[in-house]
């Protein structure tokens, strides 16, 4: 099966190509610390880029794998939109994949087999969810700095074999607050912080297709709408202050 991955969760853009064959070819932009994320130009291209090197059309692709996050709105907006567009133009499958679960999924290059996933989820929260030999043992959920250490003790609870190490561009941005709470973080330029498009790819190949629309997994509202008037307040006080 030829799958193309796509994940724009993070500030880079991740494309794989998985050939028939099994093997996988990879390609990603990073963009520098003051520069914005390239996903809205770059992911047709690095996917365009794949599909000639490995002397393929865009014709002969079996099915699409999205990281569905969590991660940045925009981003995850643009990734799965652009999938969407791709799968129904070229009438293939389409799935979804856990951005996280994706991080996770090359920690066995590494020799972890008990990983903490950690995205940047900006306002000075993470993403993260825990992973044992690729079972997810916490859901996704957006925590702060502070609170890792209590994650880490309810995962300590359902692994059996409780030596965390944390992967992502997260868990390099909260060393400090992860190494105090026990767990390990490799060095800030290991490949395993970075969410490589093999993995969607590889993760997609077993995903099930379903009926129901690939949506992003947000796991916390918008920016733009915890900003606009009235975020927050419960709608019955403000029936209540009009009335």
């Amino acid at each position: 099966m030829v799958v193309l991955g796509l994940d724009t969760s993070t500030s880079a853009t991740a494309v794989g190509l998985r050939l028939a064959d099994g093997r996988l070819l990879h390609a990603r932009d990073d963009p520098n610390e003051d520069e914005r994320p390239g996903h809205a130009t770059r992911l047709l291209p690095l996917a365009h880029t794949l599909l000639t090197d490995a002397g393929l059309s865009w014709g002969e692709i079996d099915r699409i794998a999205v990281g569905v996050g969590p991660g940045t709105f925009t981003g995850l907006r643009i990734g799965v939109a652009t999938a969407r567009g791709l799968a129904q133009a070229l009438e293939i499958d389409l799935v979804g994949v856990s951005s996280l679960r994706a991080l996770a999924h090359g920690a066995g290059e590494g020799g972890y087999l008990s990983v903490l996933a950690v995205i940047d989820a900006r306002r000075g929260e993470v993403f993260v969810a825990a992973y044992q030999e690729g079972v997810e043992l916490t859901a996704p959920a957006p925590l702060s700095p502070a609170n890792l250490a209590e994650l880490r003790e309810r995962a300590d609870s359902l692994a059996c074999t409780p030596r965390w190490t944390a992967l992502g561009d997260g868990a390099v941005r909260y060393r400090q607050a992860l190494e105090l709470a026990g767990v390990a973080v490799p060095g800030d330029d290991s490949p395993l912080h970075r969410l490589d498009g093999g993995a969607i790819c590889e993760l997609g190949v077993s995903a099930q297709p379903s009926d129901s629309p690939v949506v992003p997994d947000y796991r916390r509202r918008p920016d733009a709408e915890i900003a606009a008037p009235g975020a927050g307040t419960p709608a019955g006080a403000l029936q209540g202050a009009s009335s």
